[in-house]
């Protein structure tokens, strides 16, 4: 039988008591107000572009790797879950998970760490505050407003982390970095979906590309665990369907206790509404210590093993010399923006000098996919592609 939509808790944001959008709209008819801000995430071009965006390995390794789509749509289906299960706002809560890495450069955290050294004296780079500058600013879509109009409680999710004079910046969006107060459940639900789904994947991801072993794994108590009970289950089981079990049986031990310890919060401090939530000195959603203790394992492995793997320390140091001399030929020569970017820039430098150009010429590379990045550095750099 289908479980029924359960009704939403005191505690869950509810559409209808949003804090709004910048630009006031007429509600929509037969959808809430986050259902909309879903679709135009998923309608929006940055959200195509991350078919063509590394998770860890770069798009060209492999067709069966993970991309920055996939990932959010895992992220999405663990996060409704969860929501689901706290009776929290399902919609809402896959709105954020779909955006999360809209800002995200290309070649993973690479790309992101490369950025952010080209910017350091432009005020930096971080994809969360690029995603938030995604919906906020870059899409261009609609008549009346720049960016896709979300309302406030999607924008807070996607807005993970914030230094704090950013967060000056931002009015209302930025209060809780400066009053260390906490965001809504959906957003700190979203943000764990977001921990379980790349600490999981990247396991399935490592072994497929034969990076890290089974045997290795088995040094990982959460991995432990589960190798033990699907060979006890299965004892003929092998290949990728042994691989299959075992990592399902792993996310499904970290979302029952991340439900389960949840909903312990809840009880012990009674939030009668999300505002009451964002008011806690400390977040609600959040893993048992001993579940946080073998996180921490899980996530010190793969620092080692996986992203620490010359394999992959050799992808990722060709993709920062992409980025960086992408960097440095735009902003010593603007023109050879393509004409979008190059109004773009223009405008943005007339209004804040060369901080402004360092963003448009920012702005342009995060907005490449990895294919699309290797393409425009072979035609700056490499003689032959004189076309």
């Amino acid at each position: 039988m289908t479980q029924p939509y359960p009704k939403l808790a005191n505690y869950a944001a509810r559409p209808q008591h949003s804090r709004g959008r910048v630009f006031a709209e007429t509600p929509p008819q037969f959808r809430s107000e986050y259902q909309r801000d879903r679709d135009r995430i998923v309608h929006s071009s940055a959200f195509r572009r991350l078919e063509y965006k590394t998770q860890v390995f770069v798009n060209h390794e492999g067709d069966m790797f993970r991309t920055r789509l996939t990932h959010s749509i895992e992220v999405a289906q663990i996060g409704r879950s969860i929501a689901r299960a706290l009776h929290l706002n399902e919609d809402l809560t896959e709105a954020i998970a779909l955006a999360h890495d809209l800002g995200h450069t290309p070649f993973g955290h690479a790309g992101q760490d490369v950025l952010n050294e080209c910017m350091r004296d432009y005020g930096g780079f971080e994809h969360n505050l690029q995603s938030l500058r995604v919906v906020d600013e870059l899409e261009e879509k609609y008549a009346q407003f720049r960016g896709l109009n979300l309302t406030f409680e999607t924008r807070e999710g996607i807005l993970k982390h914030c230094h704090l004079e950013k967060a000056k910046q931002l009015a209302e969006l930025g209060e809780r970095f400066l009053k260390r107060t906490q965001p809504g459940l959906e957003a700190q639900l979203a943000n764990l979906a977001d921990e379980i789904a790349y600490n999981n994947h990247d396991v399935d991801d490592g072994l497929r590309a034969g990076l890290i072993t089974v045997e290795q794994l088995c040094e990982i108590d959460l991995f432990r665990r589960q190798f033990d009970e699907v060979k006890q289950r299965y004892p003929g089981l092998g290949g990728r369907r042994r691989v299959h079990e075992i990592i399902r049986r792993m996310i499904n031990e970290q979302v029952s206790d991340l439900i389960n310890h949840t909903q312990q919060n809840l009880q012990r401090h009674q939030p009668q509404s999300s505002d009451e939530v964002r008011a806690l000195a400390q977040a609600m959603v959040c893993f048992s210590d001993a579940m946080g203790e073998l996180n921490l394992q899980l996530k010190q492995f793969l620092r080692r093993q996986l992203y620490q793997h010359y394999r992959v320390r050799r992808m990722t140091s060709k993709a920062g010399r992409v980025i960086r001399n992408l960097f440095n030929a735009f902003m010593e020569e603007t023109a050879m923006l393509p004409p979008e970017q190059a109004r773009q820039c223009k405008q943005l430098e007339a209004e804040q000098g060369e901080q402004g150009r360092a963003r448009a010429v920012a702005d342009y590379i995060a907005g490449m996919t990895d294919r699309y990045a290797i393409i425009e550095h072979e035609r700056i750099f490499d003689p032959s592609a004189l076309t």
